[in-house]
């Protein structure tokens, strides 16, 4: 046993340059585990709440509330405690907030520590995180298919455009390096497309491009011919995926596409979706519904579910227990996994498993206010979970999670990455097996 010794929080800031909380835990022969909490600002109703001070300074956005809670009751709790038993550390934590959702303590004191502890534990058996984590939890390591911002959107960039994330995946690449080559290829043409058409207004809170177009579909366009500009073939070596995060435009149980001045109900969204899968070559699909519409959800699943990958965020909120619902209920069929949504390692490892069980796709994933915290880019690659979704191609918060994955790629082979394996019961999929 490797025991605890101290666990002190301090003030740090984040990508959008908003406080956050960084955690330090340190064991009883010198050995440091360190760790940040992000932030998200599309965020499901039912995550752990990020504990903030409110009043005037700092916009309402500091943080000596949850730094109080590391300081304080979470350090007294976790002194002595050994370093290796992740799921007792992390149950010490729980254990001080009845709260459901992490009110008490804060959701950003709580991930930071709990992070940290997992480091801390690798760091004192002298191993990579992902080691570790592959170690702990009895899982298989690869390095995993990135799923990559070209244009943002919707919260993450002032709602210029109502859909969130219009992403790429290069499923037919060899290695993580040659995805790495391809996406620069088509961020900087869709760039340029834009640029040359006035559509161009600057870079979006997770690095995508910031754009300017008159209608969702024209991203969808304009992503195309990027792929096109770069030489890629659409829906061979790469496809598109896209965040609807639909919660963010819906109101009074109808959604509002600001965009283009048009209200609809849900069967109505899903017949507009269903329009876009039939169009472009669309392998995955995020929160295509809002987080409080299962019915949809479930339709939705029944009509897509067997050609493109369907991923519950602000639906699911890294809970197994909804995972364990909404697969009983057939709505949706993978997960997206944000350890700051459950609020520690443990309660995030739960809801992989309980994907994994279900058959389901399980995508670990960053937040829109990072920090240089690359815990992430080994989770998914200790965890062996398939997918990994980041933010874009630009800004070093986002970038040192795909070099980190370039590094561990060194270490595990080439031969380590998944390929497109996460997109095997997608039409994707489906063709790779036709011309095989």
């Amino acid at each position: 046993m490797t025991a605890i010794a101290s666990v002190k929080g301090r003030r740090v800031w984040d990508s959008r340059g908003h406080p956050t909380v960084e955690v330090d835990v340190v064991l009883e022969n010198g050995v440091l585990g360190r760790a940040i909490a992000p932030a998200g600002a599309s965020r499901g109703t039912r995550e752990a709440i990020d504990l903030r001070d409110g009043g005037k300074l700092l916009q309402g956005k500091n943080v000596a509330k949850a730094l109080a809670s590391v300081n304080g009751p979470i350090a007294k709790a976790l002194k002595g405690r050994d370093v290796n038993d992740q799921g007792a550390a992390d149950a010490a934590i729980l254990a001080l907030d009845a709260s459901p959702f992490k009110e008490m303590l804060g959701g950003n004191a709580t991930v930071a520590t709990s992070l940290a502890i997992l480091h801390a534990a690798a760091a004192d058996a002298r191993k990579p995180l992902w080691r570790h984590v592959a170690d702990q939890y009895g899982t298989t390591p690869s390095l995993p298919l990135p799923e990559i911002q070209i244009f943002g959107g919707g919260a993450h960039a002032g709602r210029r455009v109502d859909i969130q994330d219009f992403m790429i995946m290069v499923p037919g690449a060899r290695d993580f390096d040659e995805v790495m080559e391809i996406t620069n290829e088509v961020y900087f043409a869709a760039g340029d497309i834009m640029a040359q058409k006035g559509k161009l207004a600057g870079v979006a809170d997770e690095g995508g491009w910031w754009p300017m177009f008159d209608s969702n579909e024209e991203a969808l366009e304009t992503l195309v011919a990027a792929i096109e500009k770069a030489g890629e073939v659409p829906g061979e070596r790469v496809v598109i995926s896209l965040d609807i995060a639909a919660s963010e435009f819906r109101k009074d149980g109808a959604y509002n596409l600001a965009l283009e001045d048009r209200k609809m109900d849900s069967a109505g969204l899903i017949d507009l979706l269903g329009g876009w899968l039939d169009a472009y070559p669309i392998a995955s699909i995020e929160d295509p519904v809002g987080e409080d519409d299962r019915a949809g959800m479930i339709e939705f699943t029944r009509r897509f579910g067997d050609k493109v990958q369907i991923i519950g965020d602000d639906y699911l909120v890294t809970n197994a227990q909804l995972v364990h619902e909404a697969a009983a209920q057939g709505a949706c069929n993978a997960v997206l996994i944000k350890v700051n949504q459950a609020g520690t390692v443990s309660e995030s490892i739960e809801t992989f498993h309980a994907a994994i069980a279900q058959g389901w796709g399980a995508i670990v994933s960053a937040r829109s206010g990072e920090t240089e915290d690359s815990s992430i880019s080994h989770l998914s690659t200790g965890l062996g979970g398939g997918q990994l979704k980041v933010g874009s191609f630009t800004r070093s918060e986002r970038m040192v999670k795909w070099n980190e994955c370039l590094r561990i790629q060194d270490t595990l082979g080439r031969d380590a990455f998944v390929k497109g394996a996460s997109l095997a019961r997608t039409w994707w999929g489906a063709k790779q097996k036709e011309t095989a």
